[in-house]
């Protein structure tokens, strides 16, 4: 889901736009333009960015720890360190979705579109980004909780 909320670009969609935290993309002629520094809330785009790929990069060392824990722990112990890293990734994709969530305005009126983007709609990128959030924050639980047994 993080990967796919990451890098799929479907955060805000329209009737002929579809738009991400990297680049917008007119769907009538197939054309993308990346978002770069020109545009008005760049600083809040890169902060989303930052938060989504921290999120995933923590969520992948979170199942690589799982896996190196799963046989070095003894018979009894909690996958502590795994749940801290899965809980850091929930924390991360929360921040990220809570800076788009309260910044989506400010960023599609910026006069850089080449058309109007402010008349379009939450994408499901977007609500895969907080169904991540969910169930990175139920699976960090679930390890805090999880002991090895034999």
């Amino acid at each position: 889901l993080l990967f796919i909320s990451t890098i799929d670009n479907a955060w805000w969609v329209g009737e002929n736009f579809s738009t991400d935290v990297w680049r917008m993309c007119f769907t009538n002629n197939s054309v993308c333009i990346a978002i770069t520094d020109q545009f008005r809330e760049y600083q809040s785009i890169q902060a989303v960015q930052a938060a989504m790929i921290l999120s995933t990069i923590f969520c992948c060392v979170a199942f690589l720890v799982f896996i190196l824990q799963l046989f070095r722990l003894k018979q009894g112990e909690r996958f502590v360190l795994t749940s801290i890293i899965q809980l850091l990734s929930c924390l991360c994709v929360m921040i990220a979705a809570s800076i788009y969530t309260d910044r989506h305005e400010e960023l599609h009126k910026s006069m850089e579109y080449s058309f109007e983007v402010s008349e379009g709609q939450y994408g499901y990128s977007f609500v895969l980004a907080w169904i991540a959030f969910a169930f990175t924050l139920i699976s960090g639980a679930m390890y805090l909780v999880l002991r090895k047994r034999k």
